[in-house]
């Protein structure tokens, strides 16, 4: 075989090995790849069931219940539109707390209850999810009278 040709064949196996990782690394990246998604969307029913994703929102001030088992936890995440139950089985972060914001990772039940494997919570003051950030706008936007008839800035 010449050489010219023995570089053609070199070249297009190296291109058949590139295509065949980046097929493998898609594949593979497909079924854990997790979307993220608000409580207005679960709320919608668009959301589907049984597949990975994240559900993020804030921690609805009196709606962290704990169960007797000491590991278990159920709450509720807005996104000041909607709400959705949340359930996690585990340790919470020393951040997790009423009126914060977190990230829950896991998967939509069929029954409508988000069943968490991992819980993220804010890491400081400022943190709050970019669809929150967009509607916390909004709402400052909005004159808010006083209690004396006067607007507030």
């Amino acid at each position: 075989m010449k050489a010219k040709h023995q570089r053609l064949v070199l070249a297009l196996v190296a291109v058949a090995a590139i295509i065949g990782a980046a097929f493998l690394a898609m594949s593979a990246l497909k079924d854990t790849a997790a979307l993220f998604r608000t409580p207005t969307e679960v709320a919608a029913g668009t959301v589907p069931t049984g597949k990975p994703l994240r559900l993020a929102g804030m921690v609805v001030p009196g709606s962290i219940q704990r169960d007797p088992d000491g590991v278990t936890i159920r709450f509720v995440l807005t996104d000041e539109g909607a709400t959705a139950p949340v359930t996690f089985r585990g340790i919470t972060p020393d951040l997790f707390k009423e009126g914060s914001g977190a990230v829950a990772e896991g998967k939509l039940g069929t029954d409508g209850v988000f069943v968490a494997d991992n819980i993220l919570a804010k890491h400081d003051e400022r943190y709050m999810p970019p669809q929150m950030e967009s509607a916390m706008k909004s709402e400052k936007d909005k004159p808010v009278t006083g209690g004396a008839g006067e607007a507030r800035p």
